[in-house]
């Protein structure tokens, strides 16, 4: 990255590497633009571009088993328990359906000269626009590209300042890996690069639109995706497969998708839709002039709502609303929510097939929508969690017997909720879809939209209901069994290792914070004009479709959720001062394990705090500082927790130390976060960080400047972030550490 601003990220060289390539989004549809002058390429998703359909993936043996496993955990009998484990509770077959590209666009110049001048490729983060310029035979070559969310379509912006100089071709291709040769076209050897080889067809159609079809397979989507090339002073020639533009002035390349996942005919939708926005405009000026209006108008409805200023900390600010920019661009009203990688994707096989990772990633994906003001972004989340609690329900009778809905720690496009993979030490747990439905709590105390909460707490109290269902009796306690504490490993006495368990504490801490959030939900909903009285046992019914749910008469769950509580373990402080990550204070094989998943109730949570429990509250920070001290943090993802969780123990010096570090070291060329490989959760837990080093509104009194570091004391404002309680912070403007202006409304 060559220079940058606060509100750009700028490159003076063509991106040699997708890392180096630029994001733009509508939510639904997303591209990497490469900027070669050349050929350009911009890769291409949809975020409904699966491979699969829905499977019932749920282990039969489950249930009969399930006895057997509880019973060699509770006699210490571990390594059978994890054996069986591995037959009885993996869902069949193992792996759930993962993210595939769309494809990519070429735009292939004519010409054989390579030699250009005043290079320059940049994202502006204020208006959702990525512009490349320079200068090739003595000619100015600009580009504009964006991706309008009115009229979910991707539109590139072809301008040259001297007439009659744009020859040039478009083509669409979906091959995995970027062409054989990046060179000019007159020059290459192989003619389009195999660029055909994951799809059914590319044809012409009347209109001049150019039509790629494909499938995924495994009964999975089809997909279609269509360009319409506009030209003036050069008339668009469809020949073969290909758009052909000679002697233009200016062009306008139009691009939609679809798949059947919305559209019973995808294709019949992208030509409707592409003739729908060409007939808009004569001119492609004039459709430009109107196609860019209509998107800034959209986007900066969006993103203006939070500003942010921070003498000598550009770099900062720019990472800050580069993750907001990230949630606009990937995450909109009748979207998908973000997966591992938002909806940026190259691989057809990606790293953990760029699923949902819901025992943190995809919940850390959202940790910066209600604060930062975006709240129509939070929207696909909710949506998808009735998609999960379909499946939930089957998985939660046919694997355990219980009621409400279960999810593990993995999910995809269908919502699937049986065990994911077979990995001993993240498959069999069943916290995820509890931890998910706590974003329904989230969305309602930062809003009070009363009819939100109605509408969509049997989510909280389904998953609530499912987790109650499945606890065992352990003593005193009751327990979650079997369990673990994601992705890490403990060693017993004997110096055997295990991961399996009962009662892990992050286990305890996820109910804790969702039984609380549903009697206080009832609560509310029973307060509301409404007038019910949930804890006499009315209020709104759920007969399982969203559509009906409505106050008419629910069972309240308040006085057995109340019961419960009573009887989940406290969090208890180990040998070296820290947390106890499980039941028993066993010792750790990774001391320096990238989840720090015994901090729940820290953050996101809020059941540690330095007024309320101010033994925990010292022990979460020697719990920290002992993850790091054995190289922990070594994920983006995790760094960016760390950095939340520092701002929540009020310590602003090692909140900034670690935000640096995560911008610094563990930060790819285009700002994309690195887990490695790219793992965009990273981006938007940084973004949360930063916005929780300066208010925080978890607890009963909002604290204003929390965790401040020395480095941002000297000027600093803030306008526009979301206060819990339906508050907004209008304005936060501090003077060498100390308050100068704030409103708060």
């Amino acid at each position: 990255m060559s220079k940058s601003t606060a509100h750009v990220i700028s490159f003076s060289s063509p991106a040699r590497a997708w890392e180096e390539a630029l994001p733009v989004g509508n939510g639904r549809l997303g591209g990497m633009v490469f900027g070669l002058p050349y050929t350009e390429r911009i890769q291409l998703n949809e975020d409904s571009v699966w491979y699969g359909g829905p499977l019932d993936r749920n282990n039969p043996s489950a249930l009969e088993n399930l006895p057997k496993i509880r019973k060699l955990i509770l006699e210490g009998r571990i390594g059978e328990a994890q054996e069986l484990c591995t037959f009885a509770l993996s869902g069949i077959p193992e792996e759930s359906r993962h993210y595939e590209p769309l494809g990519n666009l070429y735009i292939e110049f004519d010409g054989t000269k390579t030699e250009f001048s005043g290079y320059s490729r940049e994202l502006d983060l204020r208006n959702a626009t990525v512009t490349t310029s320079f200068v090739l035979e003595g000619v100015k070559y600009t580009r504009q590209v964006i991706v309008s969310y009115p009229r979910n379509v991707l539109v590139v912006h072809l301008t040259a300042d001297q007439p009659g100089v744009l020859n040039f071709h478009a083509q669409l291709g979906r091959n995995p890996g970027k062409p054989w040769e990046e060179i000019p076209y007159q020059d290459q050897t192989i003619r389009r690069q195999c660029y055909n080889g994951f799809c059914d067809s590319i044809t012409g159609r009347p209109g001049g639109i150019q039509v790629m079809e494909a499938s995924t397979g495994g009964n999975g989507v089809k997909m279609a995706c269509g360009i319409k090339v506009i030209a003036n002073g050069g008339r668009p020639e469809l020949i073969g497969n290909t758009t052909r533009i000679q002697k233009a002035d200016e062009a306008l390349i139009l691009l939609c998708a679809d798949t059947t996942f919305r559209e019973k005919s995808p294709v019949t939708s992208v030509l409707k839709r592409l003739e729908d926005v060409a007939s808009d405009q004569a001119e492609p000026s004039d459709l430009w002039k109107s196609l860019y209006s209509e998107h800034l108008s959209d986007y900066k409805s969006l993103y203006d709502r939070v500003k942010i200023q921070i003498d000598g900390q550009e770099e900062v600010e720019r990472f800050f609303q580069f993750g907001r920019y990230l949630m606009i661009a990937g995450s909109r009203p009748g979207s998908l929510p973000l997966n591992l990688q938002g909806i940026w994707n190259q691989e057809f096989a990606p790293p953990w097939g760029s699923r949902y990772t819901i025992n943190i990633n995809t919940e850390m994906n959202y940790w910066p929508a209600m604060l930062t003001n975006l709240t129509e972004c939070h929207e696909p989340l909710i949506s998808h969690l009735y998609r999960i609690r379909s499946n939930g329900r089957v998985t939660a009778e046919k694997m355990y017997g219980c009621g409400g809905f279960v999810a593990h720690h993995n999910t995809d496009i269908w919502g699937d909720t049986a065990p994911q993979d077979i990995c001993i030490s993240s498959t069999y747990w069943v916290m995820g879809g509890a931890w998910l439905a706590l974003h329904v709590w989230e969305q309602y105390l930062f809003t009070k939209d009363i009819s939100f909460l109605n509408d969509n707490y049997p989510l909280m109290k389904e998953a609530a209901e499912f987790v109650m269902d499945y606890l065992i009796e352990d003593g005193e306690y009751l327990v979650t069994c079997p369990t673990l504490s994601p992705e890490n490993t403990y060693i017993l006495p004997n110096g055997e290792k295990g991961v399996i368990c009962k009662g892990a504490s992050m286990d305890n801490q996820i109910i804790r914070e969702l039984l609380c959030a549903c009697i206080s939900a009832e609560k509310a909903l029973a307060s509301s004009s409404c007038g019910a009285d949930a804890s006499e046992g009315s209020g709104m019914c759920d007969s399982g479709d969203r559509g009906s749910e409505s106050v008419c008469g629910f069972v309240s769950i308040r006085k057995r959720a109340e019961e419960v509580l009573a009887r989940i373990a406290p969090i208890s402080i180990g040998k070296y001062g820290q947390v106890m990550e499980w039941n028993e204070d066993h010792e750790e094989a990774e001391p320096g394990h990238r989840h720090i998943s015994q901090l729940f109730a820290l953050y996101p949570g809020t059941q540690i705090g330095k007024e309320k429990t101010p033994e925990l509250f010292e022990a979460a920070k020697k719990t920290i500082e002992r993850r790091l001290s054995f190289g922990g943090g070594h994920s983006g993802w995790s760094r960016a927790w760390i950095i939340n969780m520092y701002a929540r123990l009020g310590d602003g010096e090692k909140a900034f130390e670690n935000l640096m570090t995560l911008i610094h070291k563990q930060t790819l060329p285009n700002l994309f976060d690195n887990h490695p490989p790219f793992q965009i959760d990273g981006n938007f837990g940084a973004t949360a960080g930063i916005a929780e080093m300066l208010v925080q509104s978890h607890e009963e009194e909002v604290r204003y400047l929390p965790a401040l570091p020395d480095a941002w004391k000297k000027h600093g404002r803030i306008e526009g972030l979301l206060l819990r309680g339906g508050k907004t912070l209008k304005v936060l403007e501090w003077q060498d550490g100390r308050i100068v202006d704030l409103q708060v409304e």
